[in-house]
């Protein structure tokens, strides 16, 4: 593909276009070969700090950004919410322009806050890479499940894909949306009335309150877990309910085709971990058939 990356930022999918999330994917090719050498580092980021800046607690997506940051051989510091002079009073945008005086080039930025990294990186000459924004989008993770998907099905248009769970306090659900419908994939979202409102119909999806219809049609099934941080209220009767009325159980893997894969941002012990290097949470497959004999 002979296209350039001109933006100082990530900041979400919804942005960017279907060339440059092709862009991205196919770049991350190159990189995920680096996690199988002997030594794994390359030369990429020689000379460049980059700030993990956890103002959210994380632990996977921190971890794997510092990872993948070592990798391309910058130098890392890694700042959180209880570390920082926040607990003093100090505004984001105090912190951050400290940051960028030390001569930080990169700032990875995970908020509880929708819009925060759209916020410094109008005010900041440094990249800001947007690691979670409260329920607005997860660009990485969401990139993440794109790149595994194509690895897995050797493409993503045409494909139907159906996320099944909490959609609408989930910024990862919203990512993927934007990245799939952009590459030319059929999504359908799945899950409660209170969760999956139909006004997510507006984002060229469809929405279904009932899993049995849809899993046999699915190509890919994407699980997201409760965002049970960011809800104010209770939004169904309890988890039994839920898991009986919109669980993957082992009698709806029988409905799903045997190849369709499964994805899921938290192990369990019938998953099996993707090899996919990627500075992002990691995510875990495993195929509708595998599910069945487990």
């Amino acid at each position: 593909m002979n296209l350039r990356w001109k933006r100082k930022d990530l900041l979400g999918l919804r942005e960017l276009s279907a060339d440059e999330i092709n862009f991205i994917l196919e770049t991350a090719d190159a990189f995920k070969q680096v996690g199988t050498r002997e030594i794994k580092k390359v030369p990429a980021l020689r000379g460049k700090t980059l700030v993990n800046f956890f103002v959210e607690p994380s632990t996977r997506t921190r971890i794997s950004f510092e990872l993948a940051a070592f990798r391309l051989s910058a130098d890392v510091i890694n700042l959180s919410a209880s570390t920082s002079s926040l607990t003093k009073g100090e505004t984001l945008k105090d912190t951050a322009r400290n940051l960028e005086a030390l001569h930080a080039d990169i700032l990875v930025l995970r908020h509880s806050s929708a819009g925060a990294p759209q916020f410094l990186a109008q005010r900041l000459k440094a990249s800001v890479i947007n690691a979670g924004d409260g329920a607005h989008e997860h660009p990485t993770q969401a990139l993440l499940d794109l790149y595994t998907i194509r690895e897995k099905r050797g493409k993503i248009t045409d494909l139907h894909v159906v996320i099944v769970g909490d959609i609408l306090f989930s910024r990862v659900a919203r990512s993927n949306i934007f990245g799939l419908v952009k590459l030319g994939a059929r999504v359908t979202l799945v899950g409660p009335t209170t969760l999956v409102p139909r006004e997510f119909e507006k984002l060229g999806v469809a929405v279904s309150h009932e899993i049995d219809n849809v899993l046999p049609e699915a190509d890919v099934v994407n699980l997201l877990r409760i965002q049970h941080e960011r809800q104010r209220k209770e939004y169904f009767p309890g988890l039994s309910e839920y898991t009986a009325l919109f669980g993957l159980t082992k009698g709806r893997a029988r409905l799903s085709r045997s190849t369709a894969p499964w994805l899921t941002a938290h192990k369990a012990s019938f998953l099996t971990k993707s090899p996919t290097a990627w500075p992002c949470a990691w995510r875990f497959f495993i195929s509708a058939e595998e599910f069945r004999a487990k």
